[in-house]
Parts: structure tokens; sequence; C-alpha cells
């Protein structure tokens, strides 16, 4: 048993929709970090190198209805991004996590933004890692990426997505040429990622996103706040990979719109810093949380 292990302790909060699943790990006296896992739909194991902070700080794990060790209820209207950020208050209320520093990673960079945006009490930074803050932008720059493969892989997937076969194994082995450029360049994919691929909640993933990061059909395609970026008034760290799906060019757009927040690019990674620069990542957000605990 790990020393994170001997200081965790792990439940279930009642949401709209079921219960979701939480781990607390750490006994450092800081402020608590709570963190958002991506997808939509791709629970947290992938984000466990943070538990390296919990000499710290208290680090909070949790999975998202429908995804991971939580409650998978077959309701698409509970795929909403509203009933998220419900979510994510009901998880800080029942844990007591009366002052908090959140960090989000991709679609949890999103969830983390809208609800900085409602102005909650005792939110002290933010952490937006891979952030798509703007589907248009972030859609163009995937097209960009796209035009980079193989003529052979984009016409497999034109002609997929034209015929509405993106479950076919073609699409799937000509998506995974477009991943091991711009989701995770390890290879073999880490232990984390690979469970989170397999705990990943689909329904959810499909509904909000789309069969792809790059084909995107769900309820979040139009999404977009680069027109109220400069509202969120807590330190605010942005960071990407050099070969992200968020670009470093989207990302310092971003950063730019927010006066005083930081921005770091993690030069061997693409969209998974965490694991593709495991040290330098905890190393970059936990001088960051330190610095904002001072400012406070």
């Amino acid at each position: 048993m790990s020393e994170s292990d001997c200081h965790a302790r792990e439940g279930y909060v009642a949401v709209p929709g079921g219960r979701i699943w939480y781990r607390v790990v750490g006994l450092g006296p800081g402020v608590p970090l709570l963190t958002l896992h991506g997808g939509p739909g791709d629970p947290h194991d992938y984000l466990e190198p943070l538990e390296a902070l919990g000499d710290e700080r208290p680090v909070v794990f949790y999975d998202q209805l429908g995804c991971g060790k939580s409650d998978r209820p077959d309701d698409p209207a509970l795929w909403r991004v509203e009933r998220f950020v419900d979510e994510l208050r009901l998880v800080r209320k029942e844990l007591g996590l009366e002052r908090v520093h959140i960090l989000g990673h991709s679609w949890g960079s999103m969830l983390a933004t809208d609800y900085a945006l409602t102005r909650p009490a005792g939110l002290l930074s933010l952490v937006l890692v891979s952030p798509p803050l703007s589907l248009p932008r972030w859609l163009a720059d995937l097209a960009r990426y796209r035009r980079e493969l193989p003529t052979g892989i984009q016409r497999a997937l034109d002609r997929h997505e034209a015929a509405g076969t993106t479950d076919s194994p073609e699409y799937l082995a000509a998506t995974m040429q477009f991943y091991r450029r711009h989701l995770c360049r390890l290879h073999p994919w880490p232990d984390e990622l690979t469970k989170s691929a397999t705990d990943a909640g689909l329904a959810v993933y499909h509904a909000m996103w789309g069969p792809t990061e790059f084909f995107m059909t769900g309820v979040l395609k139009d999404y977009d706040r680069t027109d109220r970026l400069h509202e969120i008034s807590v330190p605010t760290l942005f960071a990407c990979g050099r070969y992200d799906e968020a670009t470093p060019e989207a990302t310092a757009w971003y950063q730019s719109l927010l006066p005083g927040s930081e921005m770091v690019v993690f030069e061997r990674s693409a969209h998974m810093p965490m694991l593709e620069e495991r040290e330098r990542f905890v190393d970059v957000v936990g001088r960051f949380l330190r610095r904002a605990d001072e400012r406070r």
C-alpha cells in the first residue's frame, strides 16, 4: 500500500441523476486542490500524478456522473453543462471545501471556467490545462492538424464521417493516428490513461462532444467563453503541451483575455502533460498553488 493510499478517504455524493464517487488524498496543511477531469466522460485516473501534492494539501478527485466509479444513468437530459456545474457545487458543499483551488483539464477546464463565472465564495485560484474555451477555435486548429496527417488517413476519416460509420474499425484506427500525435505522445500509453479510456462514459462523451475529438456533433459544439474570461477575478494559470489539441497559440489567446493570468507550455507534451512530463507538471502546479496561497 502506497503512502497516499494510507492517507486517502473515499465515498459518494448524491447529485442530480445519481451518485458520484470521490477520493481525497493527502493530509497537507494547504488549501485543498479539487480536480476536474476531461472527456466529458474520461474519469479521474489520468490525473493521479497530482497525488504527489498531498504532502502540501489535500487533493480531491471525483468521477463526474456517467463515468468511472460513479453512477451511469440512462437519461440524455442529464448531459448539460449546467448540471455539471451544480454537481461541482454539491461536491464542494458535501466535502466541506470552504476554500479551494480548482484544476480543470480539457472539458474540465470548461467546467471550471463556467463555475468560476458564478463567482463562488472561497475559490482561491484556477489552473486551466489544455483548455478548449472556444470550440470554434478548437475545431479550426484540429482541422489544421488533421490536414497534416497522411493522405490515406485523412481519406478514411472523411469517408466514414460522411457515411456515419464512425464506429468502424478503420475509422477508429485512423483516429488513433491523430491521438498519438496530439492526445498523448508516449508509447505505450501510461496505465492511468488506459484505465481512464477503459472506464470512460461514452454516452456522456457522444452526447456532449461527438464521435472524436475533432468531429463534434454534441451540445458543446458552439461553446465559447472568450468574451467573459475577463470576469474571472482569481489567480489563473493556463497550461498546454507544445503539440496539444489546445494549441499554444489558442491558449496564449485565452491567457491574453484574462489580465494578470499566467501561462506555461510543456515542450514535450501533447494533451496529457500530467503524464507526458509528470515531474515538471506537478512542480509547476505546486509552485502556482503556493503563490496563490500566499496572495490570499
